[in-house]
């Protein structure tokens, strides 16, 4: 598995590598409300992508957690309903029961 990162790691910096050097205009960056110094466009464009990767799996891990919490809080209201349904079976027979030996008792 490490081989595979690995590798893996060695193919995106390559690529990031001929990115860079194919790309050597440099380009101004005009935000907003302010204006970044110019910077290599392949360069602007690995960090683009990278913040956009990095970005992307805050939300999605974000998204996953509140989806897996919805699941958790679904799952335990149909357990509770289950159980408040077996205490009220449980009820039902204890009172059963209760009454079934009061009757056979003589008064």
């Amino acid at each position: 598995m490490r081989i595979v990162l690995l590798i893996l790691l060695f193919i995106i910096f390559g690529y990031s590598l001929g990115l860079v050097l194919v790309n050597g205009s440099e380009v101004g960056v005009n935000l907003l409300f302010t204006q970044a110094p110019t910077m290599n466009l392949g360069l602007l464009i690995i960090l683009s992508i990278g913040l956009g990767v990095v970005l992307g799996m805050l939300l999605a891990l974000l998204l996953f957690r509140v989806l897996q919490n919805k699941w958790e809080i679904s799952r335990l209201n149909k357990e509770n309903n289950r159980l408040q349904e077996e205490l009220k079976q449980a009820n039902i027979a204890i009172d059963r029961q209760a009454n079934a030996g009061t009757l056979d008792q003589p008064v």
